[in-house]
This record gives C-alpha cells, structure tokens and sequence, in this order.
C-alpha cells in the first residue's frame, strides 16, 4: 500500500507548464516536480493560480486545505522528471536521510534476512557479508544509537549516510528489484 505523503519537497518549478507542451501558452498549466519529505515520492503537482514556488520549498500537500498546491497530478516517474529536478534529488535525500536519522538507524539495528541466502543489509551499496555480520554481532551486543555510533562500532564501514542516499536515490531511478525505502512505482510507465 502506498504511503500518503503531507509535505513535498520542490525539485524544480515550471511556471509555463512543459516546454514540449504544444498548446498555447494561455491553456498551458504550471507544474511542479517535487519528492515527499517522509516516503521519497516522486510526485508532479498542481500550484495554485498566481504561486510562485523555489527548489527546496517546503509545500503542504495532506487532505487539509492546501495554501500553495491546487491539486497533485499523481506520482511522476524518475525519467520524466526535468534536468533540474534530477540534478536536485541526490541532495535533497541527503538532507532528508540526516533529518531522519533516528528511522534509518533503527533500520540497521532491526534489518532482517530477505532468504535464506541474503540479508536486507547486502542490499545496501558497498555492504557485503563481512560487514553485514559485523553489523549483526555489534547490534546484538548493544543497539546503534547514531551515524557515528554506526561508523565508530563497524571497522571500516562505508559512510551509512551515503550508503541510504545511494540506495534511494537507485531505488527512486527504478534500478532495484527489492525496495527498502520507497514505495515501488505501480507501474514503470507512470
């Protein structure tokens, strides 16, 4: 089931619509790229008349009434999203894995096997068995408390910040089979 998200994020603002868009320029609707700030979704949104937004906007888009949004297109896939929008997203999910660090660190201190065979913990860029038993063994002992707990406890362990951000942000660009942090895309073709 897909989370609802109540705050978006803004990668990039289209004030004139899309430029491919071929009506003219008085029937053409502004639009809004934008990734949720809880889930990481990838939506296209609707500005209301007259609302001019900025990358890194915060925008309300729950069930209440909405001051800047008129209405939310749907979720919009990694490769229809503009330049902009892409070049944007890597840093905008850093800021958000740091905000949420106490959610990602109860998910290396809670990560379970997938198989028999592989751990959810090998599913993250740069994560193999030694580090994933390592992991296991350190979180057993006593459970990870921050990042730098994480990095300080785990010999040689790749940066737990950039390990999610790449994992995310590869997950959001369709690359993965399983999905950890976003929801998976209902159809590729969104």
């Amino acid at each position: 089931m897909q989370k609802k998200e109540e705050e978006a994020i803004v990668l990039d603002f289209l004030p004139n619509g899309y430029p491919f868009d071929s009506r003219p320029m008085h029937l053409k609707t502004p639009i809004v790229h934008a990734m949720g700030k809880e889930h990481f979704t990838l939506l296209e949104l609707v500005p209301r008349k007259g609302v001019f937004l900025q990358p890194n906007e915060i925008v309300y888009i729950g069930e209440a009434k909405r001051d800047k949004i008129h209405h939310i297109n749907g979720r919009i896939a990694y490769d229809k999203l503009t330049g902009t929008a892409k070049n944007g997203l890597k840093h905008m999910v850093e800021e958000r894995v740091q905000e949420q660090e106490a959610r990602f660190v109860e998910f290396f201190n809670k990560a379970q096997p997938v198989s028999t065979r592989m751990h959810v913990l090998e599913l993250l860029p740069g994560v193999g068995k030694k580090h994933m038993w390592e992991i296991i063994t350190e979180r057993k002992a006593e459970p990870f408390k921050s990042f730098a707990d994480l990095r300080t406890r785990v010999k040689l362990m790749p940066d737990p910040v950039t390990t999610i951000v790449k994992r995310i942000t590869s997950e959001l660009e369709g690359k993965e089979k399983h999905y950890l942090f976003v929801d998976r895309p209902s159809d590729k073709n969104e």
